[in-house]
């Protein structure tokens, strides 16, 4: 771990204690039926998460897998669904997370003025641009969503919000922010 996820780390955690921040459920990008987590899940030994090579999957205590964004980001690679012996995910149903990323300009370091390209750095799929030197915004056309970006950022200014799915209601498809 280098230096700057360290601080970045302690002071994201340190961070949503105090504001006692809410937390967003990201499932994996590889299900078609969410409620099929809470029937399925409880008897399975969470394969998908030791499978996982980012190793952002965690169990929660509901015993159903969501994704962590706050150490690393998801590469797609299949394994989580590819392990998944009882069927929730598929990867037959492979998408993207159901999530958006976007940048909190009060935030960022470099739409203050200082030179910062950390989250742009680990983007895979280039979707950070720069106008000019600084003021870094999201292409949401070329965003999958990964969320490499998110612990990178030394000044916590990535936020995911989880996008509403039409005609399902659940906890995680509620409209929420990370930084809420």
């Amino acid at each position: 771990m280098q230096r700057r996820e360290l601080f970045s780390f302690l002071s994201t955690s340190i961070k949503d204690v105090a504001k006692g921040k809410k937390t967003i459920v990201i499932r994996p990008p590889y299900y078609n039926d969410k409620n099929a987590f809470d029937r399925e899940c409880q008897n399975c030994e969470g394969l998908c998460a030791t499978s996982c090579q980012e190793q952002i999957i965690i169990i929660g205590e509901d015993k159903t897998p969501s994704i962590d964004l706050t150490k690393s980001g998801c590469t797609y690679c299949d394994d989580c669904a590819i392990a998944c012996e009882s069927g929730v995910l598929s990867l037959e149903d492979k998408k993207f997370l159901n999530a958006i990323i976007t940048i909190d300009e009060k935030k960022c370091l470099s739409w203050q003025g200082v030179m910062c390209f950390s989250c742009k750095d680990p983007c895979l799929e280039d979707a950070i641009d720069f106008k000019a030197m600084f003021m870094p915004t999201i292409n949401q056309d070329r965003c999958t969503a990964c969320g490499f970006c998110i612990s990178r950022c030394p000044s916590n200014a990535i936020d995911i919000n989880i996008l509403k799915v039409k005609n399902e209601d659940s906890k995680e498809d509620t409209p929420s922010n990370s930084d809420s």
